[in-house]
């Protein structure tokens, strides 16, 4: 099983869902970068769950222990170990999964590549593993800050049926903190809560769509042709669980338009100099063109399927094939993404630190 992610930035989850802990190993971190527990924990806090009623009501502080690769409030370049420990596992909740398969579940999947899996909330297919990757999503959000000014910002803007209604680049981080579906259109987000509410009354689930939005990225990196920007994001994010669909800049819709009509013509910028002075007057690139940032903002949407574990009854079958029923117990998210949506930060962040100081090595002497 591979748990390692990256190149020279690269980070290695470890733990399970119902063990004794989960985190992160950092190997490739710059040695010098000023970060403190306080700066992973507020983004932990939003991926916690127990949050409200739209998300599981298992208890968990999230507390996270930097273990290594710190010295006086500074990164050394070592490897940076943070490990945040389990306290609230319940798994009698699991005994009728033994033998059952969650239906869309990776119980089966497991059971089938390795012959033995940890029935106890997943284990590893867990949502619980991306601990880790918001802890690395931190620490890889500073580095761009400082060097380029990055800001990345995600937010829910399809639950169900329902969509936001709002430009994503006028998205903003007050608003999409400031209600429990994290959706940047407010009067959208009281009918996606609404929505949630009903299907977790239902003991049923909900999916959706997060959208991505990164301004000031890093500008030239993303390595044509098989390590393009636009393809390391889509691994990034289809990595993640209940994942099944990414879109960049214009996506499907695109395919609709005459390349008249799709291509992002060139502007000046004005009194800016070099490549500063040249943008687009569109974005239907959405930041990338031929698999390398130009600079524009970075526009990606995901799409996560509804919640595989629910309450309500659904036909399945044991080990030995024989036909089941089973009604799922324990406490799971009724819809994803309000949680999901400090995640898709750490991705974004954790690729595009990666490809930024692959072009800082490569040709950062000549440029």
């Amino acid at each position: 099983m591979s748990s390692i992610y990256g190149n020279l930035f690269r980070i290695s989850t470890f733990g399970e869902s119902h063990g004794k802990g989960v985190g992160v190993v950092v190997d490739g971190c710059p040695a010098g970068l000023a970060i403190t527990e306080a700066e992973i924990q507020a983004e932990l806090d939003r991926r916690r769950p127990g949050q409200s009623r739209l998300t599981t009501p298992r208890k968990e502080a999230d507390k996270v222990e930097i273990l290594s690769g710190l010295f006086e409030g500074k990164t050394t370049g070592t490897p940076i170990g943070m490990l945040v420990p389990n306290t609230d596992q319940r798994s009698h909740d699991y005994g009728d999964m033994v033998d059952l398969y969650r239906p869309s579940h990776a119980d089966f999947t497991y059971d089938l590549k390795y012959g033995f899996r940890d029935y106890r909330g997943g284990g590893r297919a867990s949502a619980r593993e991306t601990i880790g990757r918001v802890a690395a999503g931190a620490i890889a959000r500073k580095i761009l800050k400082e060097a380029c000014g990055t800001e990345i910002l995600a937010y829910v803007s399809q639950v169900g049926t329902i969509d936001a209604d709002i430009d994503p680049l006028k998205a903003s981080f007050k608003t999409i903190e400031s209600n429990l579906v994290r959706c940047a259109d407010p009067v959208a987000a009281e009918k996606m809560a609404k929505a949630i509410d009903d299907a977790r009354k239902a003991q049923d689930s909900l999916g959706g769509v997060i959208q991505l939005v990164v301004k000031k990225a890093p500008k030239g990196v993303g390595e044509p042709v098989f390590n393009r920007a636009e393809a390391e994001l889509a691994r990034a994010f289809l990595s993640l669980p209940a994942t099944k669909g990414f879109e960049v800049g214009s996506g499907f819709a695109g395919t609709r338009l005459r390349g008249s009509q799709h291509n992002d013509a060139f502007v000046s910028k004005g009194k800016k100099a070099g490549f500063d002075a040249i943008g687009t007057e569109t974005n239907r690139s959405g930041g990338i063109q031929g698999g390398i940032t130009n600079g524009e903002p970075i526009l990606c949407r995901i799409a996560f399927k509804p919640t595989a574990t629910i309450s309500m009854p659904q036909k399945t079958v044991d080990k030995k094939g024989k036909e089941r029923i089973l009604a799922a117990k324990g406490r799971h998210d009724p819809c994803v993404l309000p949680r999901a949506v400090v995640i898709v930060e750490a991705m974004a962040a954790l690729t595009l630190v990666d490809l930024f100081l692959e072009q800082r090595a490569r040709f950062g002497l000549f440029k």
